[in-house]
């Protein structure tokens, strides 16, 4: 039997650990020089011997440098390291150090060992004249050594100390450390307790003349005892072990046995150290001194020499044999032989050591070798682990051998990883380990090694996979202690051949992946063999259970139980496995009683290791999976009593009410067809197994899942509905599950379905898609090839969901060509253009760039998560083209002119929003961003795009993949806009969790809050704007006290930057920060109510408020004189700087607060002097205050607007029209405040009604942008409203404009992502109007790019929610006060104009065809939840569509006669929308799947619909009178004529259908009887009219089994060749019999047999003649 081939688990390329802390820790190139070893140890050598709960030497250290008694021991993952360079000794675990220790003499080496007196591992290091041992409690011993001692050797009970050649060379004493003056520091400085070994002066300068220069071994036992010196026995006597040339080259810290070598006989020896007493050694070599010290001794015993070599071995190790005895292994380099010892140790009663003597030796071939734990772990033989060897042999092969057993081969992997292989030639290529060859291995612990190859470097290596199985191990055990030696050999040889190293080789590491191949070995033996064996046992007379055992009850028991108990786990197939009958041990003729004794063996084993596991409640899923072997094992053997217990002790099922035991799946069954359904799933009895039943067994099967088809319940696993014909509800079920449990899903659906079932392919394409994709629906705004090639950002939008829904016109192409930036403008002019038409064209090119710059704001919203990034390329920006062309010069271009214009200001904050477009199209991942994607992105240089593509980034929460380490790289760039796109676009990521990396970089940019030791910084005020903003969506709605009360001051600070203008911009930033850090808290957002709220209404502007002392409380010294900063104009606060703020900041706290103290402190104008007093901006900015402060009360009516304006407003108004002679009224106040209360109040309807697609709301807001757009230009839209006229006289067409376009823009708020074409139709005419009259400035051009992008947001497929932190978003972006030019940022910054992201949410709803995988229209039945302003309201959608918000969302139900209902129960929550693959969300990422009926067309297919033309159809291709099959094919092509099976296959996707109706009209021209003809014809219209496949099975047995039953009876033979027909026709009517008495229940679904009732009554007449001819003729 060839070996097993298995690949090395390459861990990474090994460097010694301490090097890898000398470069972290920078240490100088000199020391780099020095020699340097190091040896690779497992914890458990440093760990204490008396059990784990005791201390470590681990949490001791080796080092000068930290306290010794350190409570924290190193982890046990991983190799230790101890690391000696020069003086210096590293205790490391790769690159972490724990101790290190400085000593002032180089170190020749170091070890463990242990000694009785001490429970932890001490380390011993030796120096040239000091041998120093370092304990875990603090202690340190410093011994002196009074002669040169070569190596040190642990020992099970001390240390083994062997002096040099020269053994009598003293050391000068006088360089010791017993003076303690060459200690780098005293034993009180470090914290160590020294005890010196310092003994009498008998040993200082001549102790123990006579042995210390007569021994060569020294042993010692305590650091404070002296060295012992060690005897040998010759002839009966002992004496001096003083051999010099006997060189100690290993020793066993475990047992007490050295190795050694004789250079001069050339001889190995393996000597076992005694304790003798001091009475048996020979008196006259001690000296008295020594006698009184100690009473013992110790003497070496040779038990094994062998003159096998002219040099030392190079390794010596122990391992363990296959049966566990113990061996010694020497490597002979020189005759590349791995040389074995195998020991025999002999255990007293007590497990105490009494002998250890060589038992035989053998060899293998080998270039280098290393003792491994690998084949089973946590195994201990006595003392030792069981170890097995890993041999290099002369092929550069590894071998694991077990004893001498050769077990498997490892090799290299072909694919190493990532940066391990360093070549000059081909680095890093993926084939290198083809031309490595492995020349060495060393450093063996535990599992892993280090393998060395040709090229020099040295890889670590692992021979066993992680994680590993505990079960296996358990079972290997088990077996190993309960098998013969011949057994568990040859079963370990298979487990380790080319069998069991499938699993490893070709599958994936994990923990099961072993159990695989245990498992797999032994069914092996099962299966190869076939032993069936019967155990024979004496019967006993009377015994009940034998008799149970021996009936026939119990065999069909069994045979049930096997068939669809625990014989139906997945078990390992080994059908395929082969063996060699010579491998077998006793011979070829004896295979059989081998096998079979070895299965019974294994049986009794894994019986007793079942057993135990059983009484281990964590285990439960381990005894499963051995008592499905155990039942195979048993089931080999012929044990019916084994078999029999190991099916009763894992039953999992349920016994029904027949008493029939039977497996349930997992689900609520309400009748008793739903608990058929779930035993048909648990049973795993799909379709594939019904149609095998006779047809009165599977009728009432048939009737459970038809009965369940309509309304299954929703907690069935996928399984369950496919049986019962749903596989929409499956897919839905499915949708939630993670990737890597799909294929698992797919195999259980495969095993339910039927497995001849197709997939439908599409009947025909839709014609909108041909038409969206036809060349002519891809004309922009001109036919040029040239400008229509180029890439605009919004290529990717035209998608199947887009197409459904927009596909039956072209406004995505006209949406497309209004926000296209990436082309020339078209400018109109003469075709001989003089010096004046070129100043007019600059002029009018001027006025574009204005509108062209504002588009990317419209394109951001239009492509919103509308696309994914490809992660292995860079993100495509679209250009923003500012150039114009003239279309009468044949397309000339024509350039701005930058002598006339400033363009530098159309080049900064433009190119920052279209890199916001840019990125905010690329949709939020399932997981993180890749943080090498957005660093591959970086440009070299700081640019505005790439600004603007970080806050889009940030905006979808992708910053957060980015380290700390990246941002502060972008801030130390010192680029301004830059810097504004990372502090918006990380806090934006990090939005409402407080991180405290993020929040020390946004108050690195207040100034304000700095301290007074902290150098000035001069920062923009654009910049300290979004810091502001920046720690209010870090800390939004968690009302920390620090941050509200820092910013309350920032709203009336003056900014230090570079911009007074800028002040109010600032302002307006600390007041929305503060408004998001106690959003909708009200009143309990603050600890002082009174003097917070005072405060801002003090910034507003109130009248009797306290002045600003009185309002600051309690205020530190810092921060009285910061105070000094405020925003003052003489004695008084600047009202009109610091009002925006505050009264956002109060609109956001008091949000939905239904607060009337706080609405009617903020009044209105209610005389004339208050109309003076307040500008018309903030009266605007009031009622959108007081609106959003009472949100219940908003209405989408024109009354409620009415009532927010104030009388003396109203009382004005009328009296514009006659004449005023009152010296006190002012016309146009009136009117400005009249119309920035329309305005207010349709931006508050805008907010609240934002995505709602509220007709109500919608009418009205139209209605007042007519109005507002006639009072400036007459329209030819009218309104259904009447509202005063003339007011443009009174007011500026700036403010009317300005008015107009946010009413405007409130409109495509409430029908955001709707796309609804009257209001587009408006916003396009809007934008179409002549910019030459200079009103339509930059601000206006954004709201109108804005509101295009809001209707059609995400390409229809997202819109806006209404939650407080989407309000909070909205108000941001909506800010009513608009740019007059690209770069103006004074009253508000620009890129603030982007947080409406954070308000978008995708609830879009697409159906998809379950059968054909196609997008599809379906209708939809949406129930909201009650209000207290209307009922609970149903109302229908068709998809694709948007669903109401989830906080009134209640139902969704598929409705309409095509496809199967499915409903979808929600419960009403106040929370975001799900996110795209939230298993908790109903719908998987917007998708709906259903399933169409049989017998219905899509509604892209079949718009009107045609169940009425399918039954005229049917009945004209099967009219009988004139079929001809020949003229049916030759009239194919004449109008009204069709081809049966053409039909069907429009109507049907089942291939059981299609199928039928092709061979019906193949054989119907060959086949003359028109009766069957008829009801094949019929057949069909039923099953296809009503979806019934099944139906066809049925009533065809039927008819076949009549027909043969009246021939039978017409020629009366009555001599039926299947006997069973007439018992299953009496099934059938039994069934329909209690169908029609009500017995079952058919619910909404009509009976199986009810359709064709005259033919039932045939059926049951024919039964009764049958029988009634069978009764005469007996």
């Amino acid at each position: 039997m060839s070996i097993g081939v298995r690949d090395l688990t390459v861990l990474g390329e090994f460097k010694p650990f301490g090097l890898v802390a000398e470069e972290l820790e920078g240490k100088p190139l000199e020391t780099a020089s020095e020699e340097h070893q190091y040896f690779l140890f497992h914890a458990d050598v440093a760990r204490e011997s008396d059990g784990p709960a005791a201390a470590t030497l681990s949490s001791a250290a080796v080092s000068a440098d930290l306290d010794f008694s350190s409570p924290s021991p190193p982890s046990d993952d991983g190799d230790h390291e101890i690391f000696i360079r020069g003086s210096r000794i590293t205790w490391s675990t790769g690159s972490r150090v724990h101790k290190r220790y400085n000593s002032p003499k180089t170190v020749i080496m170091a070890c463990w060992c242990r000694m009785e007196a001490f429970p932890d591992a001490l380390l011993c290091v030796l120096q040239i004249d000091t041998l120093s041992i370092y304990g875990a409690s603090g202690e340190v011993f410093c011994i002196p050594l009074p002669f040169a001692i070569a190596s040190i050797f642990p020992l099970p009970f001390g240390l083994l100390l062997q002096k040099v050649v020269d053994g009598n060379r003293r050391i000068s004493i006088s360089g010791s450390p017993l003076n303690a003056k060459d200690l780098s520091r005293s034993g009180k400085d470090s914290g160590w307790n020294h005890h010196v070994f310092h003994q009498p002066n008998s040993f200082e300068p001549v102790i123990k003349e006579n042995e210390a220069t007569t021994s060569s071994h020294f042993i010692l036992r305590h650091p404070l005892e002296e060295p012992q010196a060690t005897y040998i026995e010759e002839r009966g006597k002992f004496i001096f072990m003083k051999d010099f040339e006997e060189r100690t080259i290993w020793s066993s810290d475990v047992v007490p046995l050295m190795a050694s070598y004789h250079k001069s006989k050339m001889q190995h020896s393996i000597w076992l150290l005694e304790t003798v007493s001091h009475c048996e050694v020979e008196t006259s070599m001690v000296d008295a001194v020594s006698t009184e010290l100690s009473t013992q001794q110790f003497s070496f015993r040779r038990i094994w020499q062998g003159k096998c070599s002219q040099s030392a071995a190079s390794k010596v190790f122990l391992a363990t044999d296959m049966d566990g005895v113990p061996i010694i292994c020497f490597l002979l380099v020189d005759q590349k032989v791995l040389l074995a010892v195998r020991l025999q140790i002999d255990e007293g009663n007590d497990e105490a050591l009494v002998d250890i003597k060589p038992h035989m030796s053998w060899s293998i071939p080998a270039l280098d070798a290393a003792s491994v734990i690998v084949t089973r772990p946590r195994v201990e033989v006595g003392r030792l682990p069981f170890s097995d060897i890993v041999v290099l042999g002369a092929e550069n092969h590894l071998l694991l051998y077990s004893g001498k057993q050769c077990l498997c081969r490892y090799l290299l992997p072909i694919r190493p990883g990532k940066n391990l292989l360093r070549s000059k030639h081909s680095a890093g290529t993926t084939g290198m380990f083809y031309e490595l060859k492995i020349t060495g291995i060393k450093d063996a612990v535990d599992g892993r090694i280090n393998v060395i190859v040709n090229n020099g470097q040295i890889f670590r290596c692992s021979l066993r996979r992680n994680p590993t199985s505990s079960l296996a191990n358990d079972c290997i055990t088990a077996m190993a202690v309960g098998l013969q030696f011949s057994f568990y050999s040859h079963f370990a040889t298979l487990l380790w051949g080319d069998f069991g190293s499938a699993y490893f080789f070709h599958s994936r590491p994990h923990t099961d992946s072993e159990w695989d191949a245990f498992a797999g070995t032994v069914m092996r033996i099962c299966d190869r063999y076939g032993i069936r064996m019967q155990r024979q046992s004496p019967p006993v007379s009377g015994a009940n259970w034998d008799f149970l055992v021996n009936s026939k009850l119990h065999k069909c028991y069994l045979r049930h139980s096997i068939g669809q108990g625990i014989f139906s786990m997945n078990m390992p197939n080994c059908s395929d496995a082969d063996y060699n009958d010579s491998q077998i041990q006793d011979g070829q003729n004896e295979g059989r009683p081998f096998y079979s004794q070895l299965l019974a063996e294994t049986l009794d084993s894994l019986h007793c290791l079942y057993e135990s596991l059983k009484l281990d409640k964590l285990r439960k899923q381990d005894v499963g999976q051995l008592v499905a072997l155990l039942f195979t094992i048993a089931a080999s053997l012929g044990e019916a009593n084994y078999v029999d217990y190991y099916i009763r002790a894992e039953r999992k099922g349920r016994i029904l009410s027949t008493g029939v035991y039977c497996e349930i799946a997992n689900g609520s069954a309400r009748t008793i067809e739903e608990l058929t359904v779930l035993a048909m799933v648990g049973e795993r009895f799909g379709r594939q197994q019904l149609d095998l039943l006779p047809l009165g067994v599977s009728l009432p099967l048939r009737h459970a899942l038809d009965k369940c088809r309509e309304s299954p319940p929703t907690d069935w696993p996928a399984a369950a509905y496919v049986l019962v014909g749903r596989e929409d509800l499956a897919m839905a079920c499915l949708g939630s599950l993670r990737k890597e449990h799909e294929n698992q899903g797919s195999l259980n659906l495969v095993a339910i379905s039927v497995p001849y079932t197709l997939h439908l392919q599409p009947v025909s394409v839709p014609s909108s898609l041909t038409e969206i994709t036809g060349a002519d629906s891809m004309k922009l705004e001109d036919s040029d090839a040239l400008h229509r090639s180029l890439e605009d950002g919004m290529e990717h939008i035209y998608n199947s969901s887009t197409q459904l829904r927009f596909g039956r016109d072209l406004r995505l192409n006209e949406v497309r060509r209004l926000l296209c930036s990436a082309r020339p403008v078209a400018i109109e002019t003469p075709v001989n253009p003089s010096a004046s038409d070129q100043d007019l064209q600059q002029h009018q090119l001027w006025n574009l760039a204005q509108r062209t710059t504002a588009l990317p704001f419209g394109r951001g919203a239009f492509t919103l998560a509308s696309t994914y990034a490809v992660l292995t390329e860079a993100l495509h920006v679209p250009k923003l083209v500012l150039a114009g062309r003239l279309p009468a010069q044949q397309n000339a271009t024509v350039n701005l002119d930058p002598n006339l214009r400033n363009i530098s200001e159309l080049r900064s904050w433009p190119e920052f929003h279209n890199g916001v477009a840019a990125g905010l199209r690329l949709a939020p991942f399932e997981g993180k961003m890749s943080r090498a994607w957005i660093q591959y992105n970086r440009p070299e240089e700081p640019s505005f795009t790439h600004a603007g593509i970080l806050l889009a980034l940030g905006l979808h929460g992708h910053l957060c993949s980015l380290a700390m380490t990246d941002v502060y790289r972008y801030l130390t760039q010192e680029h301004d806009i830059t810097t504004v796109g990372v502090l918006l676009g990380v806090a934006a990521s990090y939005r409402g969790t407080m991180h405290p990396e993020v929040s020390r970089i946004l108050y690195l940019h207040v100034p304000s809050r700095h301290q007074l030791s902290f150098p000035e910084l001069e920062l923009p005020t654009n910049l300290q704007s979004a810091a502001l903003v920046a720690i209010g969506l870090l800390y939004e709605g968690s009302a920390h006290p620090f941050t509200m009360k820092m910013l309350l001051g920032e709203i009336g600070r003056r900014s230090g930057g570079d911009n007074v203008l800028e002040r109010e911009g600032y302002a307006v930033a600390a007041g929305y920060a503060l408004g998001l850090v106690a959003l909708g808290r009200g009143k309990g957002a603050f600890g002082f109510v009174d003097s917070f709220v005072d405060r801002l209404f003090h910034y507003i502007g109130e009248k009797g408020v306290r002045n600003e002392k009185s309002s600051v409380v309690s205020q530190t010294t810092d921060d009285h004189i910061r105070i000094l900063g405020q925003m003052v104009d003489g004695a008084h606060i600047n009202v009109d700087v610091t009002a925006p703020g505050a009264t956002i900041a109060l609109a956001l706290i008091f949000m939905k607060t239904e607060s009337e103290e706080m609405v009617s402190r903020l009044h209105l104008p209610v005389t004339h002097f208050d109309l003076q007093y307040l500008r018309p901006d903030f009266i605007m900015l009031r009622v959108i205050t007081r609106n959003l402060i009472m949100w219940s009360n908003m209405q989408p009516s024109r009354n409620w607007i009415d009532s927010q304006i104030p009388d003396i407003i109203k009382l004005g108004v009328l009296r514009l029209d006659g004449a005023i002679d009152d010296d006190e009224f002012d016309a146009e106040a009136v009117v400005q405040a009249y119309v920035n209360i329309v305005a207010g109040a349709c931006i508050s309807l805008g907010i609240k009604y934002a995505g709602t697609k509220s007709e109500e709301a919608q009418e009205l807001l139209y209605n007042y942008a007519i109005y507002f757009l006639n009072e400036i230009k007459h329209v030819p839209a009218t309104t259904t409203i009447t509202l005063p006229k003339g007011m443009l006289q009174y007011v500026d067409r700036g403010t009317s404009e300005i008015c107009l376009h946010l009413i405007v823009l409130s409109l495509s708020l409430v029908m955001a992502g709707s796309g609804h074409l009257q209001t587009f139709r408006l916003l396009r005419y809007l934008r179409g109007r002549c910019s030459t009259e200079g009103h339509i400035n930059y601000g206006i051009q954004m709201t109108v790019s804005f509101a295009i992008g809001f209707l059609f947001l995400g390409g229809g497929m997202q819109t806006f929610s209404t939650g407080n932190s989407a309000v909070a978003a909205l108000l941001m972006a909506l800010y009513p006060r608009l740019p007059t030019g690209p770069s103006d940022n004074r009253c508000h910054l620009q890129a603030f104009r982007h947080l409406y992201v954070l308000a978008a949410e995708s609830r879009r709803v697409q159906t998809v065809d379950v059968d054909t995988g196609l997008p599809v229209y379906c209708p939809l039945e949406v129930t909201i939840k009650e209000t207290e302003h209307y009922s609970e309201t149903s109302f229908c959608e068709v998809t694709p569509c948007i669903l109401p918000e989830r906080s009134v969302l209640k139902t969704v139900r598929v409705c309409g006669p095509r496809y199967w209902p499915q409903v979808i129960q929600l419960i009403p929550e106040d929370k975001p929308w799900w996110r795209f693959r939230d298993k908790t969300g109903p719908f998987n990422g917007g998708i709906l799947y259903i399933k169409r009926k049989v017998g219905s067309c899509s509604y892209v297919d079949d718009p009107i619909g045609c169940q009425s033309l399918l039954s005229r159809a049917m009945h004209k291709v099967c009219d009988t009178s004139d079929m001809n099959c020949s003229n049916t094919r030759n009239n194919n092509s004449a109008p009204g004529s069709y081809k049966i099976d053409q039909l069907v296959s429009t109507f049907s996707a089942d291939p059981s259908l299609i199928g039928f109706a092709q061979l019906c009209c193949d054989s119907w021209n060959s086949r003359a009887d028109a009766n069957f003809q008829e009801f094949c014809s019929q057949l069909l219209f039923e099953c296809v009219s009503k979806d019934r496949p099944a139906l066809l099975q049925i009533y065809l047995s039927l008819y076949t089994a009549i027909e043969a039953m009246w021939e039978q009876v017409k020629s009366c033979r009555l001599v039926f060749e299947d006997s069973l027909f007439l018992s299953s026709l009496k099934l059938a009517l039994a069934y329909n019999e209690a169908l029609i008495n009500g017995k079952l229940s058919c619910g909404s679904m009509q009976t199986l047999l009810l359709a064709f009732p005259a033919y039932v009554n045939i059926v049951s007449s024919s039964v009764q003649s049958v029988q009634q001819a069978v009764e005469w003729s007996l």
